[in-house]
């Protein structure tokens, strides 16, 4: 078994503790038990951050692009070698499954790899120009210091993107991991570090997370943020960067809608969703939540949906059996009951779950009954507010334009599902949800080569596909005429 170890923070190439020497408890949710500390990051820590994140972005600016894919390439095969320590350390933070938590890691490298070819594709342009003798040219340079901000539902993924963004462009970054979640990010760094990354390209910190963003964005090193987390957060960050015309790309909390249609096959629809759902315990950003499903099918999914809720084993999430984790702290526990006590006022029939499972010696932790409710109310706070946390709710609908008021009823636009055999009703679907991504028949979001973002209050910008870098570059137009 692997041992959980203390984390200290990474500045200008070498791990050290805080200057105050401040630390905090780590706590592992399947069990309650403090298991690590975090070393904790105030106004010093982070002067030095800044200082060498400019040292870095001078020196790491100057790197070719083939040279920096080649270091990022190196990293990332570092990352797959280590995945099996990393996976379990993630697993004693977090709560996933160790399964779960491999192939975040394992998609976390593929990640790394994709934008270190990237890397190498940030291509200008020529301008023809309108008199002969005089060049036009387009070029493309790194913004600048980049200030990251991590949640911890995935501690090593969120990074990792913005991360790999930053240096395949060009970039100097400083991250502020989650502190509940540290120790699993700083293995990531850990190889970024032994793969010869130099001095000051990559800083990571933890501390108060309103205190360092509050500091970092308006600084004046900093000339790009990148944030992944709710909605509130995140515009408020915004709106501090915009005061700073600071370049910013926001992930941003959802409510996934599921439109399932007459035509569908209950019974894939039904286990491949729910699958989905309940992954890492139902706290995901594209999560399906709101399931909406055609009358005449609606029994057959509803009935095998919640079979497949009923039979999930949940547990530590280092057992082999476990299938669903531990929810990641007290707070997702308090939200799940807060939930559950609203909808049973808002007309909730509770199908599966509904409930904490019992604190005895296999349910120490945050662990959380899979829960499927039906025929909820749309003033209810579920149906509002992402529950982020193992709740699905199925509600059915009449007609195609039923689901799409529905779908688009709330502010957020990050992720959207569907399954219909009509390849006019997908096309019909896909062209009406307002979403930055739908996935139609399959669950095909958030592989690295495909765009990651959302529209309305889920935020702007992309963290995946070709458009993703363009965040982290400069256009410059050159002209010259010869003499």
């Amino acid at each position: 078994m692997t041992a959980y170890p203390n984390t200290q923070l990474f500045i200008d190439g070498a791990w050290c503790d805080a200057a105050a020497r401040h630390t905090i408890p780590v706590v592992n949710p399947a069990s309650a038990q403090t298991i690590g500390t975090v070393a904790y990051a105030e106004r010093e820590d982070l002067d030095r951050a800044l200082e060498a994140a400019a040292k870095g972005f001078t020196l790491w600016s100057k790197v070719s692009a083939f040279e920096r894919a080649k270091l990022m390439r190196k990293a990332a095969q570092l990352l797959r070698e280590r995945a099996d320590h990393v996976a379990q350390i993630m697993t004693m933070e977090q709560g996933k499954t160790v399964t779960e938590a491999r192939l975040e890691i394992l998609n976390s490298a593929d990640i790394i790899d994709w934008f270190a070819e990237e890397a190498r594709r940030t291509y200008g342009q020529v301008i023809p120009a309108r008199a002969a003798g005089v060049y036009q040219l387009l070029v493309r340079e790194p913004v600048g210091p980049v200030a990251a901000f991590t949640p911890w539902n995935f501690p090593v993924n969120q990074v990792v993107r913005k991360l790999s963004l930053a240096l395949a462009a060009g970039c100097s970054i400083l991250i502020k991991a989650p502190e509940e979640t540290p120790a699993s990010p700083a293995e990531l760094v850990r190889c970024f570090a032994d793969a010869g990354c130099p001095a000051g390209v990559v800083n990571l910190v933890y501390g108060d997370p309103a205190a360092i963003s509050a500091y970092l964005i308006p600084h004046p090193v900093i000339r790009k943020i990148s944030f992944t987390g709710s909605t509130s957060v995140g515009k408020h960050l915004a709106a501090i960067a915009g005061q700073h015309m600071k370049r910013a790309t926001m992930e941003l909390g959802g409510h996934a809608p599921v439109i399932i249609f007459d035509d569908a096959d209950a019974a894939v629809a039904a286990k491949v969703m729910a699958a989905s759902k309940f992954r890492n315990a139902g706290q995901v950003c594209i999560s399906p939540t709101r399931f909406l499903v055609q009358e005449g099918i609606y029994p057959s999914f509803v009935e095998q949906f919640v079979a497949y809720a009923k039979n999930l084993r949940v547990g530590n999430g280092l057992e082999k059996e476990t299938q669903m984790g531990s929810l990641a702290n007290p707070r997702r526990m308090r939200a799940m009951e807060s939930n559950l006590e609203d909808a049973s006022q808002h007309g909730a029939k509770v199908l599966a779950g509904g409930h904490a499972l019992a604190k005895d010696t296999e349910h120490a932790g945050n662990f959380w009954a899979p829960t499927v409710v039906t025929e909820l109310e749309t003033n209810a706070r579920a149906m509002n507010e992402e529950p982020f946390g193992p709740l699905a709710i199925i509600n059915p609908f009449k007609t195609f334009d039923d689901a799409v008021r529905e779908a688009n009823r709330l502010p957020f636009g990050l992720a959207a599902y569907a399954w219909t055999r009509s390849a006019k009703t997908a096309q019909a679907i896909a062209a009406s949800v307002e979403t930055g991504m739908i996935s139609i028949n399959h669950v095909g979001l958030g592989i690295p080569e495909t765009p990651f973002g959302g529209v309305k209050e889920s935020g702007y910008g992309s963290e995946g596909g070709s458009e993703a870098i363009d965040a982290y570059l400069n256009s410059k137009f050159v002209t010259q005429a010869g003499l």
